[in-house]
Formats: structure tokens, C-alpha cells, sequence
């Protein structure tokens, strides 16, 4: 007697509905097959090692429903982040939705530079301006457990993301503020100050394939510097002496960074360059007391 699987068409299978689903996405993804893959793993909820095992095995026409509308999404443009709820940074998997920038790759080298630079142990405070999903300031908080960390963003939905966060991942060393940039910090200095600000002007052509992620943690005006300025002019009034400011740019905004933190009187600047040699960090010290 034939099976079940036997009388699935060879279409509604595991490999072909890849395969399928892949085609769909090359115009709209740089990676259409992860794509695929990722998302049918969210809707079947198994690892994608399954579907590599697994190719042969059929798909429920409701899981194939759902999967169809999550790839409708995705060809719209919509972040696989957001379709699955989460993305993995550094060693934690975070959950993120359209309040909140998807945290990138590049994004772990600011992680990486403010690590080196705190001291082997603790006290330290640091503050993470504009945390959005709280990557930074999570992933700092996991390495760093001695340090006590504050998380700003002048979004409340931003902040709903990285408290959640925060809880899930049940790091107590984290604390959260509402409010703009500098206006969210108390009266004690700091020993850093971290920031992935805005930092893409207003008519880089990238934008367009960003319409899903809320612009106002994108873009910046003054052909995306004025944040990278107003931070290192502030920063300063908020650091102990000694104490380390560090901001994500783009690529080709390393020459003004490190212009920018020498006219406002910050020594040993320099520019650290991501997984790709791009200059993606820039950082420097406040001015130790004679």
C-alpha cells in the first residue's frame, strides 16, 4: 500500500519548494538561498540542517501557505529578521521587529574595539546612545558581566525591544533610558561611550532597499554626519577623564570620524576596520587631568 509521502507530488516536497522559493528571491536578495531556507526552517521549526537531510519529505499545504506569504513578504522586501523574529549577534540571538534596526555584522567590530580598551576588571560604566535592539549593549553586558552598562534610545519601541532582550537573555547589568542622545544620562560620568548612530545620507541609493527599518535610526542629515558630530561635540561633558568614545560609520566617513574627535579634543584616535578591511569604528580618549 503506498504511503502518504508516496502520494505527495514530488512538487510540494521539501527540496523543490526550496528550489522554488530561491528562484523567486534572486531579484530582491543578495543571498536567496539562506533566505529560503531560513524561512522554512521558522515555519516547519527545525534547524536548516533538517531540510538538507530532509529534502524528499513532504510539506502540510498550511506549513506551504505559510511559507508562501513569508516569501511574498520577503520579495516585498521585508528583512528576513523581521519575518522570523530575531537575529543572531555575536553569541546571543535577539529579538527584533520593525522598531528596531536588523543588527549587521560589521556592527560586531564596535564590540570587538570596546572590549580591548576596557581594563581586565571592574567597575567600569559605559553607555550604548541609541541602542535600538540592544546589541551593543547586550553583547558587551554578556562579556562583561563586572561592568554596568546604560542603554539610551529616543525611541520607547526601540527601548520595549532591548529590555526584552535584556530580560530574555537575563543580563541584570543593564540599565535603559528614554531620550535623545546625551539628554538620557545622568550626572556621573562614564569610562565609554558607544554609539552605532544614523549615519547614511538622505539620497544614498542604498536607502532603497531599506524601506522596511525605521529611518530615523538610518539616516542623518549633512550627507549623514551631523549625529557623528553632535557625539564627539558632547561626549566629552560625559566621560571621566581618560574615558573612551567610540562610533560606527560608514566607510567612507573614517577621515571625517577621526577629524571630528581631534577638533573636539580627543587624543589617540584612530579608525578600526571591520570583518571586510573597511574602515568601520572610530575611536579616541578624552584628555587625562594634568
Amino acid at each position: 500500500m503506498p504511503t502518504v509521502l508516496d502520494q505527495t507530488d514530488a512538487a510540494d516536497r521539501i527540496r523543490a519548494i526550496l528550489t522554488r522559493a530561491t528562484a523567486r528571491l534572486h531579484r530582491v536578495s543578495t543571498t536567496p538561498e539562506l533566505d529560503a531556507g531560513l524561512l522554512l526552517s521558522h515555519v516547519l521549526h527545525k534547524p536548516r540542517s533538517f531540510l538538507f537531510a530532509h529534502g524528499g519529505d513532504a510539506v502540510t499545504p498550511a506549513d506551504r501557505s505559510a511559507f508562501e506569504t513569508l516569501i511574498e513578504r520577503r520579495r516585498s522586501g521585508e528583512p528576513v529578521a523581521y519575518l522570523v523574529g530575531k537575529r543572531g549577534f555575536w553569541s546571543l540571538d535577539l529579538a527584533v521587529d520593525a522598531r528596531v534596526l536588523v543588527p549587521r555584522p560589521d556592527t560586531e567590530t564596535l564590540v570587538e574595539s570596546a572590549l580591548a580598551l576596557l581594563p581586565a576588571a571592574g567597575p567600569v560604566r559605559i553607555a550604548d546612545l541609541g541602542t535600538g535592539s540592544g546589541a551593543i549593549a547586550l553583547a558587551i553586558a554578556s562579556e562583561r558581566p563586572d561592568c554596568q552598562v546604560v542603554a539610551t534610545d529616543a525611541s520607547p519601541g526601540a527601548l520595549a525591544v532591548a529590555k526584552h532582550n535584556a530580560e530574555h537573555l537575563g543580563l541584570g547589568n543593564v540599565a535603559f533610558a528614554e531620550g535623545d542622545w546625551f539628554s538620557a544620562l545622568g550626572e556621573a560620568p562614564f569610562d565609554m561611550i558607544v554609539s552605532n548612530p544614523p549615519y547614511v545620507a538622505e539620497d544614498d541609493p542604498h536607502l532603497t532597499a531599506l524601506t522596511h527599518e525605521p529611518r530615523q535610526a538610518l539616516v542623518a542629515d549633512d550627507n549623514g554626519r551631523s549625529c557623528l558630530r553632535h557625539l564627539a561635540e558632547g561626549a566629552a561633558a560625559h566621560l571621566v577623564p581618560g574615558g573612551w568614545l567610540l562610533l560606527e560609520h560608514g566607510p567612507d566617513q573614517g577621515f571625517f570620524a577621526r577629524h571630528v574627535l581631534g577638533r573636539y579634543g580627543f587624543r589617540d584616535v584612530r579608525t578600526d576596520q571591520d570583518l571586510g578591511g573597511r574602515p568601520r569604528v572610530t575611536l579616541g580618549a578624552t584628555r587625562l587631568r594634568l
